[in-house]
C-alpha cells in the first residue's frame, strides 16, 4: 500500500496575488511557447530556455544536451512537455542534482523549475519527501508535470518559468532559481564522507615569482632574526 501526499496549507506568495506592475522590466518572466508556430530561430530559444529553467546556468554543458529529444521537439513529434519530462528524467539532471542533494533539496528544486515557485512552507516540502522516497524520482517527477498547477500555467507547449519574480513592497526581485546552486550545503556533504570536500591534506601555497622577497626586503628580517637567535643559543 503507497504512502498517501500528506496535506499542507498553501500560503500567499507572489505568483498567487495580482501584481500592480505599471510596466514591464527586468523581473517580468519572457513566455517561450510553440503556440504561435515559432521560426528556427525562435525554436532555438525556446530549446535553450528548456535547458537554462531544468539544468540551471552553470550546467548547461554539451555533454548534458540530447540531439535527437531537441530534433522531435522541432519537428512537433513531442511537446515541450515531453522535452521537459526527458530532461527531468535523464541520466544528466539525475547525476548532476538527484545524487547530490537530499530528498528535501530535490524537492525545492524541482517545484522551483518545474512549477515555477518556491515551496509553500515545510509541510509541503515534506509531503513530497514522503512521495519521493516511497515511490521513487520518476513518480514524483510524473506527478508534479500531471498537476492541475502545471497544466493552468503551462500547459503542454509553454516552458516552465518563474512566475512573478518582483517581491512585494521591494523595487528588486528575487535571485532567479535556476541561478541558486544546485548543490546540498555542507552539512549534508560532511554525512556522506565526501572526500573531495573533506580532504585533510595541507593546501599548498604558491607564490609568483615576482612576489618572491628580494634582498633587503623586510619580509626577509624575520628570518634573519630566527636564525641568529638559534645560533646564539
Amino acid at each position: 500500500m503507497s504512502i498517501p501526499i500528506l496535506n499542507y496549507s498553501l500560503a500567499t506568495q507572489n505568483q498567487r496575488v495580482n501584481g500592480f506592475e505599471t510596466s514591464p522590466g527586468e523581473e517580468q518572466p519572457k513566455v517561450y511557447t510553440t503556440d504561435n508556430l515559432p521560426t528556427a530561430y525562435e525554436m532555438d530559444e525556446i530549446i535553450w530556455a528548456c535547458y537554462r529553467q531544468i539544468f540551471s546556468e552553470h550546467q548547461i554543458l554539451s555533454i548534458n544536451k540530447d540531439p535527437f529529444l531537441e530534433s522531435q521537439l522541432r519537428f512537433n513529434q513531442i511537446k515541450v512537455k515531453d522535452f521537459i519530462v526527458a530532461l527531468l528524467l535523464s541520466d544528466s539532471f539525475r547525476y548532476l542534482n538527484y545524487n547530490q542533494n537530499n530528498n528535501y533539496r530535490i524537492v525545492e528544486m524541482c517545484i522551483q523549475r518545474v512549477l515555477g515557485r518556491d515551496v509553500y512552507n515545510e509541510r509541503e516540502k515534506l509531503a513530497y519527501a514522503v512521495i519521493l522516497a516511497d515511490k521513487g524520482f520518476n513518480f514524483f517527477i510524473k506527478l508534479l508535470v500531471n498537476s492541475q498547477e502545471y497544466e493552468e500555467n503551462f500547459g503542454q507547449t509553454t516552458v516552465p518559468y518563474q512566475r512573478r519574480r518582483l517581491i512585494a513592497q521591494r523595487t528588486r526581485g528575487e535571485i532567479p532559481f535556476n541561478l541558486k546552486t544546485p548543490r546540498t550545503n555542507l552539512a549534508y556533504m560532511n554525512k556522506q564522507n565526501s572526500a573531495q570536500l573533506l580532504s585533510s591534506t595541507a593546501l599548498r601555497k604558491f607564490r609568483p615569482q615576482e612576489q618572491t622577497p628580494k634582498a633587503g626586503d623586510p619580509a626577509l628580517f624575520l628570518s634573519m632574526v630566527n636564525d641568529v637567535s638559534i645560533i646564539s643559543r
